[in-house]
């Protein structure tokens, strides 16, 4: 209960409700109830299902920037401009700094969390049944003017468990941010070895387009001698109508990987033209691949650690629930002037003073508060499952590229042979179709069986190279590419700055490594004062 007390307290009085608040201060420094975190479990093999295979090697540390194995210039160059363009990473890097506002609103909570200078005026009117007699002053004022402080202290650990809990996401948006990179780099990628493969295709279809046209004058030459029928000219005719056909559509699928080239770089579509240069080919992929072991994983792929930093988050959420449960505790203090008289506010016995402890304690709503600390620990125990989830995902992921990648090689090998076999029967069916000894249909079945080969070809060389950019991004690769550059571009910092006030928030500092990502410090060791972020 507020009591309202003089400004001439004795100082012995005031130094002892100082003291004893301090003293309170100190005593529940190390209190914060709710569970401590601790990292979550999850289930990982000893070793890949293809580690006995001589292209996979566990042994060694995977390449920062993979992309450079292809040897591709322009791919190279894409890549940069994506981490550097893509809209998608920038979002992620604002959402850090998003996240370090609010930690910094967080930690603010732990100090008086009302300050305010107050003033009023006011009229007051009494009725009287004596309003006959003169001498009633039935009209006066009230002016006071000051400020006043409230400190909730934190005696559960609640604002500290925020403190915790907010910090957590925060490094849990670093991860997100360094998650994007990789998303984006193998993305880029693989639109890159997409858009490449549509071009080899449509260089493909085009030169069996020649091939059959050959075919076709040869069945015209024959037909006008009188040496074969019409039937023979038609067939050619419609074999090479049909491949023509094939090219526009070829070119829509790539015209349509271009526009995604260009979304990927946050440019309109058309906006790259200038950076697709170098030769039309698809990107060769080394025979190799270097994936370390699976509980690297762990530290390496930024959205296990995303998935571990919010489960942190959501334990310490649980301790923010359980304080509602217990009496909160807090100091107010309030000092200004007062008088009914405005030209005596500030003149003497007119200042007043109120100070003390005070406590709230929701003792009603018991239901409620115990629901609700229900509700975090089952939305903690769902992170948990989360982080299990996307564990078992990763190793899942890593395991259906590298089987997919070793296995495209094989077939890559038997596609060239059956290629080899498919051009010398279309040479010797033209050959015996010349001399008489064969009929057009067998020219037909090679032509298309060489169409068919080339293009599994082709596809094979274009399954090889994605299979490998999707080893690489199920590994966690690619985030290293942010390294030594601003997380939001300077140009959007600039426009930031000039709007609002973002003190040394701007420029950010460059975020930790996914391997150096460390959870906070629960709230029952850490200190009970923190610096503010203002």
């Amino acid at each position: 209960m507020r009591r309202r007390q003089n400004f001439n307290l004795a100082a012995r009085e005031r130094n002892f409700v100082i003291a004893g608040s301090l003293g309170l201060v100190m005593a529940i420094s190390g209190c914060a109830v709710g569970p401590d975190f601790e990292t979550p479990k999850a289930k990982v093999q000893e070793n890949w299902i293809e580690k006995s295979d001589q292209r996979v090697a566990t042994q060694t540390t995977m390449s920062s920037l993979w992309w450079r194995a292809f040897n591709d210039p322009t791919l190279d160059k894409l890549i940069e401009r994506a981490s550097e363009q893509n809209l998608s990473v920038q979002i992620a890097g604002l959402r850090i700094l998003e996240a370090r506002a609010q930690l910094g609103v967080a930690i603010g909570n732990l100090y008086p969390q009302t300050q305010e200078g107050f003033g009023n005026v006011q009229g007051n009117r009494l009725s009287s049944r004596l309003a006959n007699q003169e001498l009633l002053q039935q009209s006066f004022g009230n002016f006071n003017v000051g400020f006043d402080a409230a400190w909730e202290l934190d005696f559960w650990g609640r604002f500290r468990r925020n403190i915790e809990a907010t910090d957590a996401s925060m490094i849990a948006t670093v991860a997100d941010y360094d998650d994007a990179l990789v998303l984006v780099t193998a993305e880029v990628a693989r639109t890159y070895t997409t858009m490449r493969t549509f071009q080899v295709l449509i260089q493909l279809a085009r030169e069996n387009a020649r091939i059959q046209r050959e075919g076709l004058k040869i069945a015209e030459s024959r037909f006008r001698s009188g040496a074969v029928s019409e039937l023979d000219v038609t067939q050619a005719r419609t074999l090479l109508e049909s491949t023509l056909a094939d090219i526009p559509e070829l070119q829509a699928n790539l015209q349509r990987a271009n526009n995604a080239l260009s979304t990927l770089l946050g440019q309109p579509p058309g906006g790259i033209e200038a950076l697709l240069d170098g030769p039309q080919k698809i990107p060769s992929a080394p025979k190799g691949v270097a994936v370390g072991l699976p509980a690297e994983l762990l530290r390496r792929r930024p959205d296990i650690r995303a998935a571990e930093l919010n489960a942190a988050a959501a334990s310490a959420r649980i301790g923010v629930a359980k304080s509602d449960l217990y009496p909160r505790f807090f100091l107010f203090g309030e000092i200004g002037t007062q008088s009914s008289d405005a030209a005596n506010l500030f003149g003497s016995g007119s200042l007043f003073l109120t100070v003390g402890p005070g406590f709230r304690w929701s003792i009603l709503n018991y239901g409620r508060i115990t629901n609700n600390v229900r509700t975090q620990d089952a939305r903690f125990q769902q992170t948990l499952v989360t982080y299990e989830n996307t564990v078992l995902n990763a190793a899942r992921e890593v395991e259906d590229a590298l089987i997919g990648f070793l296995k495209a090689q094989e077939g890559e090998v038997i596609l060239r042979r059956a290629v080899a076999a498919a051009q010398s029967s279309v040479d010797i069916a033209l050959t015996q179709y010349r001399e008489g000894a064969e009929s057009y249909q067998r020219v037909v079945d090679t032509q298309r069986s060489l169409l068919q080969e080339r293009n599994r070809l082709a596809q094979s060389r274009s399954s090889i190279a994605t299979n490998l950019i999707a080893v690489n991004k199920a590994l966690g690769g690619g985030w290293q590419v942010r390294d030594g550059r601003p997380i939001v571009p300077e140009a959007m910092q600039v426009e930031m700055r000039r709007r609002t006030n973002w003190g040394d928030l701007l420029p950010p500092p460059a975020p930790p490594t996914p391997e150096t990502l460390t959870t906070p410090p629960s709230a029952g060791n850490a200190p009970i004062f923190v610096a503010p972020k203002w």
